[in-house]
């Protein structure tokens, strides 16, 4: 299942045609996708969701295609005996943790000269994909599984890290080759998957689950929260700016900062403090529900 066919599992589940999702999630992962419904999609270019965590299994002694288990093995070696002791294998995935620069896997969504790099690798054609720098924040090993040569890792890296890559570049180093046989998205920014649902309870139960379960796009966003007084509502719908007023938490919006301003429990608008007042950046007129 691609991204895309989230999307329209999500269309489906809740009659409305504007859904969108915010960053990829490869066809043979699982895990947490965000998606935006309604007017919540004009939220999605807003999202930085710059840290992305992930249980992935890096199979050893073989190479793909693809670089992970959907592909064709193109390389094999063999797996050293201490690889799978469980001292070894800690030391060795807590050196992935640093700054590294990362070619992306010739079967991604990367963009080379307008086209998708995964159309010219089925087309059988040869791609140069340039370097990118990634951090990998913090790099753990959960298990390791003797009879299936395998390790089980979790990973917090900075976004656009492909975790093929790293268990491509990996294997090499190693020297006993490593693709990923299994990968789950464990969080996207601040969404983890505890806050998800599945999209099985989504076909079951609609909108009512949406209701019920909508994330706070305050807090996705990163924003404090500044409540309207009913007052406040008319100017604020016709853009006209108003006093920077204290934030949920306490306190002023500092100059120039971001707020979030909140009405009913919903997203009313994105605004700035400029002087004494709060002036618009982005309006959502019907409001976008979810704001605790």
């Amino acid at each position: 299942m691609t991204s895309h066919d989230v999307v329209s599992r999500v269309r489906r589940a809740v009659g409305e045609r504007r859904v969108g999702h915010a960053g990829t999630l490869d066809p043979a992962a699982t895990g947490v996708l965000v998606v935006g419904i309604g007017q919540a999609t004009k939220l999605l270019g807003l999202l930085t969701l710059d840290r992305k965590g992930y249980r992935a299994t890096f199979s050893l002694g073989a190479e793909t295609t693809t670089d992970d288990a959907e592909g064709e093995v193109t390389s094999t070696a063999e797996v050293p005996d201490d690889l799978l002791g469980r001292e070894r294998a800690s030391v060795e995935v807590a050196r992935l943790v640093g700054e590294t620069d990362q070619v992306p896997p010739r079967f991604s969504a990367v963009s080379v000269n307008g086209r998708r790099a995964y159309d010219a690798a089925r087309a059988g054609e040869d791609v140069e994909l340039a370097p990118r720098r990634v951090t990998i924040h913090g790099a753990e090993l959960v298990s390791v599984d003797r009879a299936a040569r395998s390790w089980t890792v979790d990973l917090d890296v900075s976004k656009g890290t492909y975790v093929r890559s790293i268990a491509r570049d990996f294997g090499r180093e190693l020297g006993c080759l490593a693709h990923v046989s299994e990968l789950r998205r464990t969080f996207s920014g601040p969404v983890t998957i505890d806050s998800c649902v599945s999209l099985d309870e989504l076909a079951e139960r609609g909108t009512d689950l949406v209701h019920e379960r909508a994330l706070d796009p305050a807090a996705v966003l990163g924003l404090p929260v500044r409540e309207l007084a009913l007052e406040e509502v008319a100017d604020v719908t016709c853009g006209r700016r108003i006093a920077s007023g204290t934030l949920r938490d306490g306190g002023e919006p500092a100059p120039g900062q971001r707020v979030a301003l909140a009405f009913s429990g919903a997203l009313v608008g994105i605004w700035r403090r400029e002087g004494r007042h709060l002036v618009c950046e982005s309006n959502f007129p019907q409001g976008i529900e979810g704001v605790r």
